[in-house]
């Protein structure tokens, strides 16, 4: 770690786009999940970077709502692989003291990757490290449908009324209620655009936008983008001079 980064502040919750996994097995003349198979190293090493540097939260989108409409056999593999990497990647969890977590309608998930998945979650719980959030079958649209749905339940249902509903109510009905909106959203492969991600909790987020493939992702362009990160000035509506005030 450099000096630079010993005095930069670190991003409490760091949220990932993985992208270009297709792109990167093309490139090497390879069906797309060899792309994803690929990208496992990436995850590994960005998760071990991020505790080494002290974030609280990591959620990497690794499966879309939108997903599903990419052709079988592709589907078919990464649910496959999703199985394959939360066994192979408890030991390691375990030892770096990372819980891992998960958001997004789990229970729509095929061949018993839910099932793994909440296995893993429970064995993780005590740790007190790092703690990794996996989007599966998540987008932002899903998770403030089923938000709004809960609220209006409990509007039907005379739990609350309608005067009662604001911001600080609707997050608390959110998959992410539970953890803070992310500092920092990092995008890999050099698309500019935030996918039906986490759409309420990204509104004040800084974007970073890379060209890098989300395979080739290191920890070096880890620190490249918290370094980016630490060159912005966050405002939230205010001027720059109440801020440096």
């Amino acid at each position: 770690m450099s000096e630079n980064q010993e005095e930069s502040k670190i991003p409490r919750h760091i949220a990932v786009i993985m992208d270009g996994n297709g792109r990167w097995a093309k490139k090497k003349g390879a069906m797309r999940i060899f792309g994803h198979n690929n990208a496992i190293e990436a995850v590994r090493d960005i998760t071990e970077g991020c505790a080494a540097l002290g974030v609280e939260h990591l959620t990497l989108y690794a499966f879309s709502t939108e997903n599903w409409s990419r052709p079988q056999i592709e589907v078919d593999g990464l649910m496959s692989l999703l199985i394959t990497t939360i066994n192979g990647e408890l030991p390691t969890l375990m030892k770096n003291n990372v819980r891992l977590t998960a958001i997004g309608n789990i229970e729509g998930l095929l061949n018993g990757v839910n099932k793994k998945l909440l296995r893993a979650i429970e064995q993780t719980a005590a740790n007190t490290g790092l703690n990794l959030i996996l989007a599966l079958n998540y987008s932002g649209k899903w998770d403030l449908t089923q938000a709004l749905k809960s609220i209006a339940k409990d509007v039907k249902d005379d739990k609350i009324q309608i005067d009662d509903l604001t911001e600080a109510l609707i997050t608390t009905r959110l998959s992410t209620s539970n953890i803070p909106d992310p500092e920092l959203l990092i995008r890999t492969s050099g698309e500019m655009r935030i996918s039906n991600f986490l759409l309420w909790q990204l509104a004040y987020s800084e974007l970073y936008f890379t060209n890098v493939l989300w395979p080739d992702f290191r920890k070096s362009h880890l620190n490249d983008a918290i370094n980016d990160y630490n060159c912005r000035e966050r405002r939230f509506g205010k001027t720059s001079e109440q801020i440096n005030a």
